[in-house]
């Protein structure tokens, strides 16, 4: 005996014919059909009005919906995530602000980048613990206490130019401050970006690098002849600890931004790709919403510094009864008749000498001291070893 199928709309359309016999009550129908008086005369008002078709499921959504979304926001979030490939629901919201229009909520915003299909699939990354700013580094509090800089890792353009990337920015603000493609890392090239970044911006109070050149070096201090130009002007140049890139975290998390936005494809030329990075430094200092500033952009925070690029140097000073001398070229002084090394980073630079004993000499650049020179030693002077790390002062045999 094969099975019997039924359907819904079959079992609707069976009770509404016996209600039109009117054989029996409808009470009485509605006992056999397993359904309420309620439910009968639905189907049955329903048949009159729209025929058999209107015993089918009608859809759910209501007719009316007061707080849909309407087409124009609906193509203002197509337009901005069009015009900003990589921001988020967040900063898209706060785009919608700025422009003066009622902002969607966030997560109308994300589910309509769903629903456009231009939402992309979050990377999935390694919980691991929070990164802690290491204590002997200075936490920037205003604008040009900090300024970070760093060299991306090289690339070439598709014409085979080799780029080395020098960024520099503000730790307080965000404030991207350069981002200068160098065809290498000489520190003449990096110094005449810097005298035309202090001309415009000012002075900082502290600049912070890593442990590579050219700004710093395996030299006494671990200076180089650009942290000793630094040193100058009257900045401060912290060092991180060697092979801790989290201790300038914030200056990476720019680099992947810039590597992202930039750099996919590489432009055919420098000049092309130059272009690209400083319109894209622009819109990230001016356009894109911080987080970390309260979605607000690193332009309104960012102020030019009060200390004013000065147009010479003053020399520096040293105590009356202390000897100074004056660095040759080759990164030697002539001391009791012998040529003592003293290192290449403070050439044409003034170095004081004090006597500490009767055969060693301390030798300071400014307030630093370098090395001491030791009367019995045939070669140059023993350098001071800096431990930037803990920030102390260690020295080695003497």
């Amino acid at each position: 005996m094969p099975w019997k199928n039924h359907s819904v709309v079959g079992e609707r359309w069976r009770l509404v014919k016996a209600l039109f016999r009117n054989e029996k009550s409808v009470s009485q129908w509605c006992r056999l059909f397993g359904v309420s008086r309620k439910t009968a005369y639905k189907w049955r008002a329903r048949f009159t009005k729209s025929g058999r078709g209107g015993l089918r499921d009608r859809k759910r959504r209501p007719r009316q919906m007061p707080r849909q979304l309407k087409a124009v926001a609906v193509a203002r979030i197509r337009r901005a995530r069009q015009k900003h490939p990589y921001w988020g629901p967040k900063k898209i919201q706060i785009w919608f602000r700025r422009q003066g229009w009622r902002a969607p909520a966030l997560r109308t915003v994300g589910r309509w980048l769903g629903r456009l299909k231009l939402a992309r699939k979050p990377r999935r990354r390694s919980r691991k613990g929070g990164v802690r700013l290491h204590p002997a580094l200075t936490l920037g509090q205003r604008p040009n206490q900090v300024w970070t800089v760093d060299f991306k890792g090289w690339f070439c353009t598709r014409n085979g130019q080799r780029c080395e990337p020098l960024t520099v920015r503000d730790l307080f603000s965000r404030y991207g401050l350069a981002a200068r493609l160098l065809p290498d890392p000489r520190w003449t090239r990096v110094r005449a970006v810097f005298a035309r970044l202090f001309q415009e911006r000012g002075l900082p109070e502290i600049i912070r690098v890593d442990n590579g050149g050219p700004f710093a070096s395996t030299g006494p201090a671990g200076l180089s002849r650009l942290s000793v130009w630094w040193r100058r002007l009257g900045i401060g140049a912290e060092f991180t600890r060697p092979g801790h890139p989290e201790d300038n975290g914030a200056h990476e998390q720019f680099h992947r931004v810039l590597k992202r936005e930039t750099l996919r494809p590489v432009a055919r030329t420098r000049q092309g790709q130059q272009h690209r990075i400083t319109v894209w430094l622009r819109r990230y200092n001016e356009e894109r919403p911080h987080e970390a500033l309260g979605q607000q952009t690193p332009r309104s925070w960012y102020r030019v510094s009060r200390r004013k690029y000065p147009r010479r140097l003053a020399e520096l000073t040293y105590a009356e009864s202390w000897f100074v001398r004056r660095v040759r070229s080759n990164g030697e002084i002539k001391w009791r008749g012998r040529q003592r090394f003293i290192g290449e980073a403070f050439v044409g630079q003034r170095i004081g000498l004090e006597f500490k004993r009767r055969a060693v000499v301390s030798v300071y650049f400014g307030k630093t001291l370098i090395g001491r020179l030791h009367a019995g030693d045939a070669g140059g002077m023993r350098p001071i070893k800096y431990w930037h790390r803990r920030r102390t002062v260690k020295n080695r045999k003497v």
